[in-house]
């Protein structure tokens, strides 16, 4: 039986993953900075859920959750780094406290908590870590340069786990999804309080006032849950796993353009290197 350690629990993406995996039998412990809001779910699994308070900028919290997991199920053989939330604006209309807190969230939090559960997974030698990302880590579009920034971070930090725990058999799945239908684009989504008319064309054009697509978004979170379940089920499953047709679509034409604008300036870019002199 595989033990599931899954953040932000409360809805979307993580409340969907935490009732598929607990309705096909595994065990998970579910967690929620509201934790109230996850009675529901586990009590429909008494034997095999586990739901626990995290906050996952509260680094006792995460301490404790861990500890508590461990204690319930022997160990975590699956951590999702779900927990997370976006944040519109242009760059200069970001808000300093807003920005932190998206990092400490999106960012850091993930960091905690990998951190935290990694040592028991050295231990067995086993485990896969599951990153959520976004399409917004492979191609940032305008009005979302911090949420981006979170995301690329989580991109990059990834990429080095991935190759310092292949040896130690662990795994790294980073997941970039595409729009989902969740509350992603509604409750969970900050904007700055302040627009500046000269981006009301660009970034503005994101805000949350101007948005018709929540709801409408082409992905399905409960596929989505059963694309995560399969993948992680894989013995050796792709470190980068784009989920939804826009994404792919969107990271095809991202990497079109990338290859075309490094043949255009190649020139410049061979030009740096010493020249080798005669012996």
């Amino acid at each position: 039986m595989t033990t599931w350690f899954i953040t932000g629990c409360s809805t979307g993406f993580g409340r969907a993953l935490a009732s598929a995996v607990l309705d096909r039998g595994d065990q998970a412990v579910i967690t929620a900075r509201n934790v109230t809001a996850l009675d529901e779910l586990a009590a429909r699994h008494p034997s095999t859920a586990l739901a626990l308070p995290l906050d996952v900028g509260d680094h006792e919290q995460v301490v404790a959750a861990v500890a508590a997991a461990e204690e319930r199920f022997g160990g975590i053989d699956v951590l999702v780094n779900n927990a997370g939330h976006g944040y519109r604006a242009a760059v200069e209309e970001g808000e300093e406290e807003a920005i932190r807190e998206l990092f400490e969230t999106n960012f850091f939090g993930l960091v905690d908590v990998t951190k935290q559960v990694l040592p028991g997974m050295r231990a067995r030698r086993s485990g896969t870590i599951v990153n959520l990302s976004s399409i917004a880590g492979r191609a940032a579009p305008l009005g979302s340069g911090y949420y981006a920034a979170s995301k690329y971070a989580v991109e990059g930090l990834s990429g080095s786990l991935r190759l310092e725990l292949e040896p130690l058999g662990i795994h790294v799945v980073v997941v970039e999804p595409g729009g989902f239908r969740t509350d992603f684009a509604g409750r969970s989504l900050g904007q700055s309080v302040e627009p500046i008319a000269d981006y009301a064309a660009t970034a503005g054009t994101r805000r949350k006032e101007n948005l018709d697509e929540d709801g409408r978004q082409p992905g399905d979170p409960t596929k989505f849950s059963q694309a995560v379940i399969d993948i992680v089920a894989e013995p050796n499953p792709p470190f980068r796993l784009l989920l939804g047709s826009d994404a792919y679509a969107r990271t095809r034409d991202e990497l079109a353009s990338q290859q075309a604008e490094f043949d255009a300036w190649a020139h410049v870019t061979l030009s740096t290197d010493f020249d080798e002199q005669p012996a």
